[in-house]
């Protein structure tokens, strides 16, 4: 590999315009079809197979005009005044007619025909909604009609709010979070002292990013993607992408000040620290490609979005990166950076070495506070609660999130989130007999509070009811409710004859959140597996892997807690209200964080790993090695966690709660585990840590991530042609 990535890295060098120019061309094609091709985004949520969704797809066949998505249009009169005034009535009867006439909409109910009126202030009026197909189809064009409707509500003094179904998707990403990249750029003139190098990693991360964003949203017109995809694509696309150029260039940097011509050194940063990028951007994608393993289709476009990304992120460090870097020429490194250089290292040892020593003197020390701070940490994590965005979850002011209060407000909290109970009716019974009977059945039920026929079949075989529950829709008791609804089944058809399946929205919030939680042992499973392979293969150890993976396990662990103590419980203010933590956080920030935490392995222990191999003590190793990669993978954690932290300032929970995860768990898995944490395993398993057995080392493949083999082939290529001797 590394050869290969040696081979690269001079052709791009000497074809540098033209590797610029190809990238330049992507970009401006990758961005035309953003331009011409892109469609909606869609934040619903769906699982094939699901209790839910099989009785959507029968309520689709059998009545298809009640099976599409449907929204609510809130009506909230000043305080001391009455929605039921000549002129608010008026105002409401005309957003009314004008919402029915809209396209895709198959029907518009307003509050005098839902009867869903407040009591006794009269101050609170819903409208109903009924969309002719599902929220996923649903066009702008039709959600900016329906508000540009109620103005004529707004105008008349009323206060108006609507549904996420008609208020849309959110723009997720804002001014806020380019935070993270200015203080990326400023760990980068730190690191370096340059602006030139400096800038270097962030224009080749822009460059990924930029046609890894406008590839995905060329495909939105024919591919179902949720919103939450582009923007984790743009969090790990924008993190990886300064860190991988880091590498380079600092390795790069480092050759060029030791005296290496830079041409020379552009493909040698390539073929040792490029090879390293590979490993660590494949251990990346491999996570995330395979949260397909898990069957669920909105978290598999997330999985494969997030992972296209970060595979041009990769493609750019060991492709554009040698052509910039080309074009920079001896500018790469300042003279007065070289002086600078020589003077540190000609006075004083530099602070990776004094940590790895200090860590090396007490091992176990250090061993017993991480184990048990971070076993503390994540004790939050086995109050882990579960649940999909909704209008309660929504931004403060947002207009779903105002009509989520309204209707609470007005009605109770179980109005924002009503179950759909479809139900097949005995035959040889009256309908309307039959329907009744199952309305008093189901209001017995504990936590119900209203039961309302919503429709019927053609052949009146079919009838469907909104059934409101007592509670919110994230709240346990809701899921306990429906999973109540579903046992008792069996005793609701021996009662009334009729056979009900359950559906909604609410109800395919929480099946998707279950199925979500069940699958999570699985992937977690399939990753540790992943992990242990692959780094068996690139280190030759057995040890080695089994540490990296228990330091992953309680990375993971004590990031779950934290989600929990800041987004459930509502610590420290972060939200303005707590709620069940996003139900595909976990199984996304599980496989992302095991990328991100293989990477800084493979940095660190590689260089442990090369100084053993070139004859120092096990002890002596972890501190070279340590020491000799302690700075640029410092550099990198910092920069990766200001990216994920400028997601935090997001209006959006589920974004702001991923951008929180995933800073938090570099944080913790960079700085405990990675940086010392490792080194104080290694020390205490000294030369065993090295140890592979025989028969593996045969089988198992070379991937020279040390880069040992490209020394060797460029130290053959140095030597001179032997010429035969005349006799």
């Amino acid at each position: 590999m590394a050869k290969l990535l040696y081979r690269v890295a001079h052709f791009a060098r000497r074809r540098r315009g033209l590797v610029l120019g190809v990238w330049l061309l992507i970009l401006a094609v990758a961005g035309a079809g953003a331009i011409g091709l892109s469609g909606s985004t869609s934040n619903q949520f769906t699982i094939p197979g699901t209790q839910s969704q099989e009785v959507l797809d029968q309520l689709k066949a059998n009545l298809p005009e009640a099976a599409g998505a449907s929204g609510r249009i809130v009506f909230a009169a000043p305080k001391g005044r009455t929605i039921t005034s000549p002129d608010a009535q008026h105002a409401i009867q005309a957003v009314v007619d004008q919402v029915g006439r809209i396209n895709q909409v198959a029907g518009a109910f307003g509050p005098a025909t839902t009867k869903m009126i407040s009591q006794p202030d009269q101050r609170i009026g819903l409208a109903q909604v009924q969309f002719s197909v599902p929220a996923p189809e649903l066009t702008d064009q039709t959600k900016t009609a329906i508000k540009a409707a109620t103005e004529t509500a707004t105008k008349a003094g009323l206060e108006v709010a609507y549904s996420q179904e008609i208020a849309g998707q959110m723009v997720a990403v804002g001014a806020t979070e380019g935070i993270g990249v200015v203080i990326a750029a400023l760990v980068l003139l730190m690191t370096f002292g340059s602006l030139v190098a400096a800038g270097l990693p962030l224009l080749t991360a822009l460059v990924g990013v930029g046609v890894g964003i406008a590839g995905l949203f060329a495909l939105t017109s024919v591919i179902t993607m949720s919103s939450t995809a582009p923007v984790l694509a743009m969090m790990l696309g924008l993190a990886v992408g300064i860190d991988y150029a880091l590498f380079i260039v600092h390795r790069h940097r480092k050759q060029v000040m030791s005296g290496m011509a830079v041409d020379e050194s552009i493909a040698r940063a390539i073929g040792t620290a490029g090879s390293a990028v590979f490993f660590a951007g494949l251990t990346v994608i491999i996570a995330l490609v395979g949260l397909t393993i898990v069957g669920i289709p909105f978290l598999s476009v997330m999985g494969l979005a997030a992972a296209a990304t970060v595979a041009i992120a990769v493609l750019v460090a060991l492709t554009l990166v040698p052509a910039i870097l080309g074009f920079v020429g001896k500018r790469i490194v300042s003279p007065k950076a070289m002086a600078k250089a020589a003077a540190e290292e000609s006075t004083k040892e530099a602070f990776g070495y004094r940590w790895a020593r200090g860590v090396a003197r007490r091992p176990i020390a250090a061993l017993v506070l991480i184990v048990v701070s971070l076993g503390a940490l994540a004790i939050p994590a086995f109050s882990l609660q579960l649940g999909l965005p909704d209008d309660s979850t929504a931004p403060d002011g947002s207009p779903q999130q105002r009509a989520n209060a309204l209707v609470t407000e007005g009605f109770g909290a179980g109005f924002s989130g009503p179950l759909v109970v479809v139900a097949t009716l005995p035959s040889g019974v009256d309908p309307k007999a039959a329907t009744g009977a199952l309305v008093g059945k189901l209001s017995t039920v504990p936590d119900v509070t209203r039961v309302v026929p919503a429709g019927m079949s053609h052949d009146q075989k079919m009838a469907v009811l909104q059934l409101i529950p007592s509670s919110g829709p994230s709240s346990e008791a809701t899921k306990q409710l429906v999973a109540t609804l579903r046992d008792s089944q069996g005793a609701i058809h021996a009662q009334t004859g009729s056979t009900i399946g359950v559906t909604g929205q609410t109800a395919i919030n929480i099946d998707v959140s279950q199925k979500l939680s069940d699958a999570l042992p699985l992937y977690l499973l399939v990753i540790v597996g992943l992990s242990l392979i692959l780094l068996a293969v690139m280190f030759r150890s057995i040890l080695v892997p089994l540490k990296a993976t228990a330091g992953f396990l309680l990375t993971v662990a004590a990031s779950i807690g934290a989600v929990v103590m800041v987004f459930q419980w509502n610590w420290f203010g972060l939200v303005s209200h707590g709620g069940p933590v996003i139900s595909f956080l976990p199984i996304l920030m599980t496989g992302i964080l095991f990328g991100l935490a293989m990477d800084y392995e493979v940095f660190l222990v590689s260089g442990m790993r090369e100084s053993y191999v070139h004859g120092d003590s096990p002890r002596e190793a972890v501190i070279d090695g340590f020491g000799h990669s302690a700075r640029v993978v410092t550099a990198a954690a910092l920069i990766m966690t200001s990216v994920f932290l400028g997601f935090v300032f997001s209006a959006d929970t589920v974004i702001k709660s991923m951008g929180f995860a995933l800073a938090f768990g570099v944080l913790v898995d960079a700085f405990v585990i990675r940086m010392t944490l490792v080194p104080a395993l290694m020390t205490l398993f000294g030369r065993a840590a090295w140890w592979f057995p025989r028969l593996l080392d045969r089988i198992t493949p070379n991937v020279d991530v040390e880069g040992a083999a490209l020394a060797r082939h460029i130290e053959q290529l140095e030597q001179p042609e032997r010429v035969p001797q005349q006799v």
